[in-house]
């Protein structure tokens, strides 16, 4: 049995998140939440748990926040003896897979979180965009019919590859109302619009990329000490000798979740743990793998229920 450690992404954040898996933790957790407020310059902890729904949502408090949560989860879990043999995250979560496989140590991921959710942050207000779920459509049709609009002169593009049933798509908000009736009429069951205000994982992002890259630059990202699957490409990486540039072409690139999922059960992972907020990886892992075991950690309960199904190495 092979397992890998996937972590949430932006937009799997709620309210007083991650309370019960400090409680679990709280060594290793003071060891996060003093390196987090160092790095930050502030209290992500105090608005975590004391912050309404509105201003976790903010992309510059959300993203250090649900890295928090996520590397509680991972801490939590690693004291429970469960281990993984690969890792991958979506999106914003690729930086917490970092840390658990060595690319980065922690200060270096709060470091580079820290300049992401700035520089998106900064990106979203000067160029306000959308984004949809489109549920029911192959992701290839969805493709075909962004890249058509955009032929067009209006921008929206293919954001998020999530599973062979969602795709999320970012744009301008033109763009994304026009895609939203074409992809209707193509058969689409719903294109659900998502409470963002910008376009994440496209063109609009192009600045917090060149702000990024130039932030991490000297940032040291090592081999990883388990198997690393990319967004960006859509399976395992394993060259690491140019991250702060891949790293800066992730946040104006697609995510290739699909792909990376299918590559990940092609290598032998048969057993899939989400550590952070919510369970929509566990979702798409199961609408995307079939014989598969998933599971998420993301409170006291969820965590004795992983710990109870760990699998014999």
């Amino acid at each position: 049995m092979k397992t890998a450690f996937l972590f949430s992404g932006q937009g799997s954040q709620y309210p007083a998140m991650g309370k019960e898996l400090l409680e679990t933790i709280p060594e290793k957790g003071k060891e996060i939440l003093s390196a987090a407020e160092k790095i930050l310059g502030y209290d992500i902890w105090k608005i975590v748990q004391e912050g309404t729904a509105e201003e976790l949502a903010q992309t510059r408090v959300s993203q250090p926040a649900i890295f928090t949560v996520s590397l509680l989860a991972l801490a939590a879990a690693e004291s429970r003896g469960l281990s993984c043999e690969g890792v991958a995250g979506h999106s914003l979560g690729e930086y917490a897979a970092m840390v658990a496989a060595g690319v980065l140590t922690l200060e270096e991921g709060y470091t580079a979180i820290k300049h992401r959710a700035e520089a998106m942050d900064k990106a979203a207000k000067a160029n306000p965009g959308a984004m949809a779920a489109v549920i029911g459509l192959p992701a290839e049709k969805v493709v075909e019919i962004c890249y058509k609009i955009k032929y067009e002169g209006k921008y929206v593009t293919a954001a998020n590859l999530n599973s062979p049933v969602q795709t999320v798509i970012a744009g301008t908000k033109e763009g994304i109302a026009e895609a939203a009736e074409a992809l209707k009429a193509e058969g689409a069951k719903r294109v659900v619009p998502l409470a963002v205000s910008a376009a994440f994982h496209s063109e609009l992002m192009k600045e917090a990329a060149e702000e990024f890259k130039a932030a991490v630059n000297d940032i040291e990202f090592k081999n990883p000490k388990v198997k690393f699957y990319s967004n960006v490409i859509g399976k395992e990486l394993t060259e690491f000798e140019n991250m702060a540039a891949l790293m800066a072409k992730h946040i104006c690139s697609p995510v290739r979740f699909t792909d990376e999922l299918n590559a990940m059960k092609n290598d032998g992972f048969d057993t899939f743990v989400e550590l952070g907020p919510g369970k929509v990886l566990t979702g798409l892992v199961s609408k995307t793998l079939a014989d598969v075991k998933a599971v998420n950690i993301e409170n006291a309960a969820t965590l004795e229920a992983a710990a109870q199904k760990k699998p014999q190495h």
